[in-house]
């Protein structure tokens, strides 16, 4: 496909008053966008006009609903007249724990925002991505290819929205539209904060799981100027660190060996342990 000009065109992000949300917003401001941003934060509208009051719109919506998402898709366009781009950003993580300690409703929350949300979202703007010929961003993660014990529905609904971007892809080339998936490492958000560094067995787990130069922490903008690029050049997948592509492409050789590796390392089985607050045996 062509290059695809920014300029111009209206994008709709969710989970859009977060780090990556706004750090994405304003990388595609100063490339002539216009922006709209939904998020459950209640101050949305105004967190929206302090990014710039004529190119930001703000509508206050749930993921999960998706009534409130075809609300919040007619707002922007009665505001901007057309959606061009979507980007499913809206997630969540949740606290670390084995499947076996953890709630049945956090599991389903977590599933519910990350894979109904992310489904909802390029539906409600469907219509508007199919009339303009425009672009699909679905926010991935490592954790789509990677072992993900200790966040087994984190990586679940990650590895959904993998499958996801890619059967879009397929799927909107027949309208000259198009999708991303993005796949980064842990960015400098508070979900990250909250999930990761406010858990020290979490943080211990990922660095036992994880050897030390793929844990390099990205910046929301470093993030959000990798999304832009992608959509600019249409591209069917963005990762970063991009030292992380090796690991995509030889997941299905490497994965085996670093699973079996891991059901053996006593560490791992301890950490797991104190996850689960059990004692180890």
């Amino acid at each position: 496909m062509t290059a695809y000009e920014l300029a111009g065109k209206v994008v709709l992000i969710t989970g859009g008053t977060g780090g990556l949300g706004t750090a994405t917003a304003r990388a595609l401001l100063s490339r002539g966008a216009r922006v709209g941003l939904v998020d459950l934060h209640p101050n949305t509208p105004d967190i929206a006009a302090g990014l710039s009051p004529s190119d930001v719109t703000g509508f206050t919506a749930d993921v999960c609903d998706r009534d409130a998402l075809d609300a919040a898709v007619a707002h922007v366009c009665e505001r901007f007249g057309r959606v061009d781009v979507v980007i499913a950003n809206a997630g969540i993580m949740g606290r670390g724990s084995t499947l076996r300690a953890m709630p049945a409703p956090a599991i389903d929350k977590v599933l519910a925002v990350n894979v109904n949300g992310a489904v909802n979202t390029v539906n409600a703007a469907m219509k508007q991505i199919v009339a303009n010929q425009g672009h699909v961003v679905l926010i991935s993660s490592m954790f789509a290819f990677v072992n993900g014990t200790g966040a087994i529905p984190y990586a679940m609904s990650k590895a959904a929205v993998e499958q996801l971007g890619r059967g879009l892809r397929v799927e909107l080339a027949q309208h000259g539209a198009s999708a991303t998936t993005a796949y980064f490492s842990l960015i400098q958000t508070n979900m990250i904060r909250n999930g990761v560094d406010e858990d020290p067995a979490i943080s211990e787990l990922l660095a036992r799981m994880t050897p030390r130069p793929l844990l390099k922490r990205l910046e929301p903008d470093e993030a959000a100027h990798a999304i832009a690029h992608a959509i600019e050049r249409r591209s069917p997948r963005v990762i970063r660190p991009a030292r992380w592509t090796p690991l995509s492409v030889l997941r299905g050789v490497i994965n085996p060996v670093i699973d079996a590796h891991l059901t053996r390392d006593p560490k791992v089985r301890a950490l797991l342990g104190k996850l689960e607050g059990l004692r180890v045996r």
